[in-house]
């Protein structure tokens, strides 16, 4: 299939087009939710582990569980919308940045292993929004 027959069946089917932003969307989504769930619930033995205090891991964790539900609510529309899906790319790259600014600027008194865990996380959030970013582009066109 040609670049231009993909492109005529993607304006013809824009919710086919929107298949790979809905996957980028629900992955992140059930990351966030999980990544989320498991601060919330195991916040003593991964603060422990990170060497992050268990009241910031609960607070984040709601935080991040919360979000996860709403991205999944969007990633099940047929065509996701274009400004909440562009929400959901900042809200990413903004979290990126200030994971890599909390390690960077000392933010967080975290021990070697959140010291390492913080920007893995962060390159992890970083992909989800170029992937999604590249995803809405084609599906909106």
């Amino acid at each position: 299939m040609t670049t231009n027959q993909a492109t005529r069946i993607a304006a013809a089917h824009p919710t086919a087009a929107a298949g790979p932003l809905r996957l980028f969307l629900a992955l992140d989504a059930a990351v966030t939710a999980a990544n989320g769930l498991i601060y919330l619930l195991a916040a003593e033995p991964v603060g422990d582990l990170l060497g992050l205090e268990r009241g910031f891991l609960r607070g984040i964790g709601a935080f991040l569980a919360v979000y996860g539900v709403l991205v999944a609510a969007l990633a099940a529309r047929p065509l996701p919308p274009s400004a909440a899906t562009k929400a959901v790319i900042e809200v990413n790259i903004l979290w990126a940045l200030a994971s890599i600014a909390a390690v960077v600027f000392g933010w967080l008194d975290a021990d070697t292993a959140g010291t390492v865990w913080i920007p893995l996380q962060a390159l992890v959030v970083a992909a989800f929004a170029a992937l999604q970013f590249s995803a809405l582009r084609k599906a909106h066109r």
